[in-house]
């Protein structure tokens, strides 16, 4: 195991005494050489967790509990002198939007050479030969290394992205919605070379995304979060084949699948919570189609299922019953109506 996050709790300060509770009590393990999705809406807290990790949340985020050992050393409490020598050389990251990620008026292979040096003591035609041998890694004509972030393509951003996170022969690769902005073609192709390379390099490795088809295709497990929480956990294939908790069955309804007949698209109604004051039961209690009471008073505990398979449901012996009555488009449309009516 190299990676081990426990009861992590993040807060994001507003004015006043408000704060929002972005990241609520959520707990997961990366082993090595394992491919790790964390899927869930916007908003859900999945990029904020991620950060945590590497310590770059912005100034008014804050770790309020919890812990993040990383072979052995608690994150959460290492200086920050420490903290800067393992980001990039021991866990780096591509994030969603590269243009804003690269500073647009160095050359490319520039800051590349800069992140090296920073961490080895090496000449910078080392370093340079390294930059180089990193673009045609990834598919990069070499000569293209001085150039500046603005003359190359989104495709082209993030496989740069993807050579500087490799540059320092890292541990964990954290990947934060890498191909967000790109269109389908490109999204394949760059999410293909990091599947390929994580593969070859046999690198640990988190994504976050809002793709569930991306999550099957590519992990190995995965984390379903929801308004702060982790809703479900564990081996990809039984979470979204043998959904336990309603979120997850209705994020798996909602996503088409090019195998087996043709089905209607079920969206989940409603909005997440306000994580200022979050609901004091099951956060997904309002937009449930199957809560109780017992839901809306009481926060459900994750537990295991099945064999590496966790859910936050007070209800694990009805999930079959669960994913058969969510098959139905009125079922989820009618508890639409009562919840806006005061009723749900």
């Amino acid at each position: 195991m190299v990676l081990r996050v426990e009861s992590l709790k993040i807060n994001f300060r507003l004015e006043g005494k408000e704060c929002v509770q972005a990241v609520d009590d959520i707990s997961f393990t990366l082993d090595q050489d394992e491919y790790l999705g964390i899927v869930g809406e916007s908003g859900c807290g999945k990029s904020t967790a991620i950060k945590s990790i590497l310590r770059i949340l912005p100034p008014n985020g804050e770790i309020v509990s919890g812990h993040i050992f990383y072979k052995g050393k608690d994150l959460v409490s290492l200086p920050l002198r420490e903290m800067r020598k393992i980001r990039w050389k021991e866990i780096s990251m591509v994030s969603q939007d590269a243009m804003n990620s690269l500073n647009p008026v160095r050359r490319i292979g520039d800051q590349i050479i800069e992140v090296i040096k920073i961490h080895e003591n090496v000449r910078k035609d080392e370093a340079l030969e390294r930059a180089e041998g990193l673009f045609d890694l990834v598919g990069i004509e070499k000569k293209r290394i001085y150039d500046y972030p603005h003359q190359f393509s989104g495709g082209m951003r993030q496989r740069a992205m993807i050579a500087m996170a490799l540059a320092l022969n890292p541990s964990i690769i954290i990947a934060d919605e890498p191909t967000t902005a790109l269109d389908v073609i490109v999204q394949y192709t760059i999410l293909k070379q990091i599947s390929e390379l994580r593969k070859a390099f046999k690198k640990s490795m988190i994504i976050i995304t809002h793709d569930v088809s991306v999550v099957l295709e590519n992990c190995g497990r995965v984390a379903v979060m929801y308004a702060g929480k982790i809703m479900e956990y564990g081996n990809t294939k039984r979470v979204f084949t043998q959904p336990c908790h309603p979120y997850t069955i209705g994020l798996k309804n909602a996503f088409p699948e090019i195998k087996g007949p043709t089905k209607d698209l079920i969206s989940i109604p409603g909005e997440l919570p306000s994580l200022i004051h979050p609901p004091k039961g099951c956060r997904f209690f309002d937009r449930c189609p199957f809560g109780e009471e017992r839901c809306r008073k009481e926060p459900p505990p994750i537990i295991e299922v099945g064999p590496d398979h966790f859910s936050a449901c007070h209800f694990p012996e009805r999930s079959e019953e669960f994913r058969n009555r969510g098959k139905s488009v009125s079922l989820w449309d009618a508890h639409d109506i009562r919840r806006c009516d005061g009723q749900g």
